[in-house]
């Protein structure tokens, strides 16, 4: 399978063989299990590309949301430490949160300037709520469904450079966090002992070294 060239001349990935594939399934029922303001949890059945049917499939759609990989004007990083309850631990990562909608809706398979507020300043906001610091060096490093397997929603994954401090935290009434700062290599060693647990966070710190 050949890449191209895009009109800015960067190389991208040739998916037109991927067309001639026959590997879609058929969402063929659907029950929504849970379907409040802030999840649609689904259970669902499918039919494969063989014909055979095969159920439960669990599905949920939750809002968009950012990552935020910053770094001060010496160089530090800024990460935020916070209770997670999936694994009931404190962790460290970046900063991040959710994109908000502007369509009265927590969640949906709508996206785009129609449906929810920009990637950018989702981004901006939320690493001066999560943190008191802006940035006026941003990159967009990735946007990439944040679990394929059994969510709809997307991360969209940005890098902030000299960073500066501007006000105190202004967080949400559930959000407890401490800042901290930390330097390249103790990030890379937080991520070799398993103490830096979230996996797209993880993923957009490789993607800033490559860059």
């Amino acid at each position: 399978m050949e890449n191209r060239k895009n009109k800015s001349g960067t190389e991208e990935f040739d998916r037109s063989p991927l067309k001639e594939e026959n590997l879609t399934w058929e969402e063929i029922r659907t029950e929504h299990i849970v379907q409040d303001e802030w999840i649609d949890f689904r259970r669902s059945a499918y039919r494969f590309p063989d014909g055979k049917v095969f159920e439960p499939f669990y599905s949920y759609s939750r809002r968009d949301y950012v990552v935020i990989v910053a770094s001060d004007e010496e160089g530090n990083y800024l990460c935020v430490r916070q209770f997670r309850q999936g694994i009931r631990e404190v962790t460290t990562e970046f900063p991040a949160g959710g994109i908000e909608r502007t369509d009265g809706r927590e969640y949906g398979r709508e996206r785009g300037p129609s449906a929810s507020e920009d990637a950018l300043e989702a981004a901006r906001r939320e690493l001066l709520e999560e943190t008191g610091y802006v940035s006026d060096d941003w990159r967009h490093l990735l946007t990439v469904p944040s679990n394929a397997t059994i969510a709809d929603n997307y991360a969209y994954i940005f890098a902030a450079e000299n960073c500066r401090k501007s006000a105190d935290q202004s967080l949400d009434e559930t959000e407890f966090l401490n800042v901290r700062k930390y330097s390249a290599d103790e990030i890379e060693k937080l991520i070799d002992e398993g103490g830096f647990q979230q996996a797209v966070h993880v993923m957009a710190w490789l993607l800033t070294q490559r860059r």
